[in-house]
Order: structure tokens, then C-alpha cells, then sequence
């Protein structure tokens, strides 16, 4: 939405209220992303769902997107990698690597080999290219680069090595950050969390954290969910 200039109104939510009753009864199944756009009346959740929506609503001079063929079915290509692909992997990741109440190396390891992988498969996309699809930013890029900018503190000490081993992501993602709607939109993410809201990359919940979120799931019937924002558009 910052791309396109639509004014909107970001929520932050963490994965204790995404379980309360209030945050539900837009979105059932607990978890973020959820828009509520009071232009056309629609609550939307799932970040495909949101992005589709919002770039065949506002993005009418595909200013990151397409109208032509075949570059319009391949950024569809890349949003549904990045949600069936990166974002379970990356999150899971994330989960085991700075969460879970105890260390779990067989989970951890799996998920972190996972996430190195599919930024393998990126960087050997990009190895010609500065962007995924047509030569420009598109929102096959932008739908990438929450979960990566959050890469290097899932991987830790191995950070540096992924990034040398990548050269072409890594040059990829320094365009993304460079770009100044990402950047208002990181600075209004670290604005709008207050201190005891902002869980830390090397952060790992505690016996009581953990059990706070799971009777708060199961009381919920969902499953815990990543902190992101759930966002009102204003035209």
C-alpha cells in the first residue's frame, strides 16, 4: 500500500492478541495478516489474498505489477512460492530457532536447511536479473522481503555465510531495503510496537511465555501466529 500512495492505518498485533476475540472476529483462524478496507467493505486475511486484492483494486497503472503476458502470471508464480514456500519454512524456522521453550536441534536444523534452500533458489533466479519478473519491482519482490529481512537473525552465526554464498539475493535485497516506502513502512513497524511488544531476534520464550501462548491457542482452536500488522486501507 505504501508503493501505490493509498493511505492506510497499520495495527500492530503479536501472537497473543491475534488469539483474542476481538482480533477473530475478523480473522478466525488467529493469525496475521487481516485488511479491513472500508472503500469496498471487504475484511480480507491471508497475505495472498490481501496482495491480489489490493494490486487488482489500487494498482490500476501496475505500478508493481503487470498487465502483460507472460509477466502477469509470474509474479502470481512468486507470490505463491513466497506463501507456500518461504513463509511456513522461514516461519517454522523462526519458531524453533528463537521460541520454542526448548532447544529442538533435529527441528531447528531441518527448518534453517529449508530457509537456506529457498534463498539458494532465489539467488539462482536472480542471477541475471535485479528483480524476479520484468525488469522492475513488482509485488512478486516486495511479498519476499518481511520474512527475509528477519533471515539473518533466524540464522544467526550463519548469517554472514549465507549472504556470501548468495550474492545475487543479497545485492536483491539491498535494492528492496533501499527503497523508501520499504523503509517508512519498517520505521512505522518499529514506531508502533511498544517495548514489551518487540520480541527480540535472540529472544527465546520461556516455560511461561510458551505456556501463556499455547492455552491461549488452544482456548482459540488456532495456531500460534508471526507479530505483523493488520492493516485498515483509506482512500
Amino acid at each position: 500500500m505504501e508503493e501505490l500512495g493509498i493511505e492506510y492505518q497499520p495495527m500492530l498485533e503479536d501472537m497473543i492478541s491475534v488469539k483474542e476475540e476481538k482480533y477473530q472476529k475478523l480473522n478466525p483462524n488467529g493469525r496475521c495478516p487481516t485488511i479491513e478496507d472500508p472503500n469496498t467493505g471487504i475484511t480480507l486475511w491471508e497475505s495472498g489474498a490481501i496482495i491480489e486484492y489490493i494490486i487488482d483494486q489500487y494498482d490500476t497503472e501496475h505500478k508493481i505489477s503487470f498487465e502483460s503476458f507472460p509477466e502477469k502470471y509470474h509474479t502470481k508464480q512468486y507470490l505463491y512460492y513466497q506463501c507456500s514456500g518461504q513463509g511456513p519454512y522461514f516461519g517454522q524456522a523462526a519458531w524453533f530457532s528463537m521460541y520454542h521453550h526448548e532447544d529442538v536441534p533435529s527441528a531447528r536444523d531441518r527448518y534453517r536447511g529449508e530457509l537456506r534452500r529457498i534463498i539458494k533458489v532465489l539467488d539462482g533466479v536472480l542471477s541475471d536479473k535485479e528483480y524476479l519478473v520484468g525488469g522492475k519491482c513488482s509485488y512478486a519482490d516486495l511479498s519476499f522481503l518481511t520474512w527475509c529481512n528477519i533471515a539473518p537473525g533466524i540464522l544467526g552465526a550463519d548469517a554472514e555465510e549465507v549472504k556470501q554464498e548468495n550474492p545475487h539475493y543479497a545485492a536483491w535485497m539491498g535494492r528492496l531495503l533501499a527503497r523508501p516506502a520499504v523503509q517508512k513502512t519498517l520505521k512505522d513497524k518499529e514506531r508502533l510496537a511498544p517495548p514489551d511488544k518487540k520480541y527480540k531476534l535472540d529472544h527465546r520464550v520461556d516455560e511461561e511465555e510458551q505456556k501463556a501462548i499455547v492455552e491461549k491457542t488452544m482456548r482459540c482452536s488456532g495456531a500460534t501466529g508471526c507479530s505483523a500488522a493488520a492493516s485498515t486501507a483509506v482512500q
